[in-house]
């Protein structure tokens, strides 16, 4: 994944913002971690031990056990970019949207 320095970022630095964002719209950190299991095959330990260890997000994806094959029809809008227009595939799955994982994965809330 070379080129962009988001790549060079640590996921445990980036990983506080996807659970604020989370929060402001009424989810859980529970439910940012089921969507970044979902999304790249970790478990709760693998994910935990990838935060402790601030790999590079680079790494964090390069090291997933089983990226999902539905991250494709991931859609959204992040930094004011649509996340399906992306042409760079590996930039694709780094920041899943919460509308669409909603409609295709999420537990509905009562």
């Amino acid at each position: 994944m070379p080129g962009h320095r988001i790549f060079t970022t640590s996921f445990a630095s980036i990983y506080p913002h996807y659970v604020r964002k989370a929060e402001r719209k009424g989810r859980s950190r529970d439910e940012v971690d089921q969507v970044v299991c979902w999304l790249t095959g970790y478990d709760t330990a693998g994910l935990e031990e990838a935060i402790t260890s601030e790999v590079d997000l680079e790494t964090f994806f390069a090291e997933a056990p089983e990226m999902n094959p539905d991250a494709a029809l991931i859609t959204g809008v992040v930094c004011g970019h649509r996340v399906e227009e992306t042409e760079d595939p590996d930039a694709r799955g780094w920041s899943p949207s919460w509308s669409s994982w909603r409609r295709s994965r999420a537990p509905r809330r009562s």
